[in-house]
């Protein structure tokens, strides 16, 4: 007859693997998600450039030239053109987040980013310190914090962390990079 120590053993130890299996598995889907949400924005960008080409204004086809009359060549001056100046727009949602420099606005990012940025910075500016973990932004911006919305926060964080907009001084911990930070 198997002792009640050694059955309780068993249990935890086949729970124990089940727990090591789901966090490998967590692992490779986390993996996967951060390749995909690579492709999408490449696909964003792709879609954006040639929805910026699609809407330039096309130039006026140049007027035929007859070989065999050299004064129509002559007498054609080029025109010069103003070059369109574009406003800068607000950005979209799923769109791609830009290097941090100085002069550009928080309002250049996306919205999810921008509601990141604005609460650290009013963190800043309340007297904290500054600095969020994944977990505490979620519930500020007022998402559920289950696991789903807080590895969204964190990937978005991340991304401002690359993009030189947020500094990361402690693992999971984000703040204001430097040059943000003096500009709010």
């Amino acid at each position: 007859m198997p002792s009640v120590l050694g059955l309780l053993e068993e249990r935890e130890l086949a729970a124990r693997e089940r727990v090591d299996g789901l966090r490998e598995e967590a692992d490779r889907v986390l993996a996967e998600l951060a390749e995909a949400e690579t492709d999408w924005e490449d696909w964003v960008v792709a879609r954006q450039r040639v929805g910026q080409v699609l809407s330039a204004p096309r130039a006026e086809p140049a007027a035929k030239v007859d070989s065999e009359s050299p004064q129509t060549s002559a007498t054609c001056e080029p025109v010069e053109t103003a070059p369109e100046v574009v406003p800068p727009q607000a950005a979209r949602a799923g769109s791609v987040v830009p290097v941090w420099r100085p002069g550009l606005p928080v309002g250049s990012l996306a919205v999810d980013y921008q509601r990141i940025m604005a609460l650290l910075i009013e963190h800043r500016h309340a007297g904290g310190s500054g600095m969020m973990s994944c977990q505490e932004i979620t519930a500020e911006i007022g998402s559920d914090v289950v696991s789903a919305q807080v590895e969204g926060v964190r990937v978005k964080a991340k991304r401002l962390v690359g993009r030189g907009w947020l500094a990361e001084p402690a693992p999971g911990r984000f703040t204001l990079a430097a040059g943000p930070a003096a500009a709010s």
